[in-house]
């Protein structure tokens, strides 16, 4: 049982890696692997996401992504080391988040000591997470923590997402939802991407959503208009628990107060970025 009070843990978690996600939506990421010579969107976000786990091949990359297709990876990888190696990717990424950091939150926020103790507090829960299974997690694991404290902030933020993200891996396979099944239920809960933001990036065509609707159909957990059944709904609040469960050590090694406390920054930060412009208007919902 947790010490914790239910679901603190992903209500801390949930700001804390949104933050993060904003670089995938950043102009300055794009920017500075262009400079890099890698111009194509695809293989920037491939590279950028996989960087901390070396020159990988599409395969590594397709099982620690799990939702895209192998065949857009493959197109990319791992032609984009040929093009710039991991460390000038990795050093490019951090310049990158640099300038989006400041951008949307500000300078003043970016030196506070909000951020100094939001980047104490997201560490130490990171040093809570362990390494076994957890490939993505592991990789940026061992890469120098920032000195700035908006940097070491998104670091740790990275570190907690690829941890949790990692578990939720191991949920899906055990509650048997393939890559574009998590997806296309995902979505049916009206918190997922929309279709045309998961077919625009993710390599799938429509005809494969089409059929992983039909699978979840003949599963019980989807109706016929496209909703998640009663057995659907129970099985995406089983796959977060679950995901929970594999993610609750860095929250209980914080403790209640530290976690509410960093809870509460992470939303401010957060807040202050979407309305900078820091995420897509059409992103999430049913489409």
């Amino acid at each position: 049982m947790s010490s914790l009070p239910a679901r603190a843990a992903r209500r801390c978690h949930s700001p804390v890696n949104s933050l993060h996600s904003t670089i995938y939506f950043s102009p300055d990421l794009t920017k500075e692997l262009a400079g890099l010579g890698i111009e194509d969107r695809s293989a920037a976000y491939f590279a950028g996401r996989s960087a901390a786990m070396g020159a990988v091949g599409p395969g590594v990359v397709a099982a620690t992504f799990y939702n895209f297709n192998y065949d857009l990876i493959a197109r990319h990888v791992p032609a984009v080391w040929r093009t710039a190696s991991p460390d000038a990717v990795l050093a490019a990424r951090l310049r990158a988040v640099d300038s989006t950091l400041r951008r949307l939150l500000g300078e003043e926020a970016c030196g506070s000591d909000e951020m100094a103790e939001a980047a104490r507090l997201a560490l130490r829960a990171a040093e809570g997470c362990t390494r076994h299974a957890r490939p993505l997690y592991a990789a940026h694991a061992d890469l120098p923590v920032p000195d700035q404290p908006h940097l070491a902030y998104w670091h740790a933020a990275t570190l907690l997402r690829e941890h949790r993200g990692d578990g939720h891996l191991t949920a899906l396979l055990e509650l048997g939802l393939d890559p574009l099944e998590a997806l296309v239920s995902h979505t049916a809960t009206g918190k997922g991407m929309v279709p045309r933001w998961v077919l625009a990036t993710r390599g799938w065509q429509e005809s494969d959503w089409d059929a992983a609707a039909a699978r979840l159909r003949e599963r019980g957990l989807l109706d016929a208009g496209g909703e998640l059944t009663e057995a659907g709904v129970a099985l995406r609040a089983d796959l977060e628990d679950r995901t929970d469960r594999l993610d609750l050590a860095p929250y209980e090694l914080l403790g209640e107060q530290d976690v509410a406390r960093l809870t509460e920054l992470a939303k401010g930060f957060l807040v202050t970025a979407a309305l900078a412009g820091g995420f897509p208007a059409d992103l999430v919902g049913k489409g």
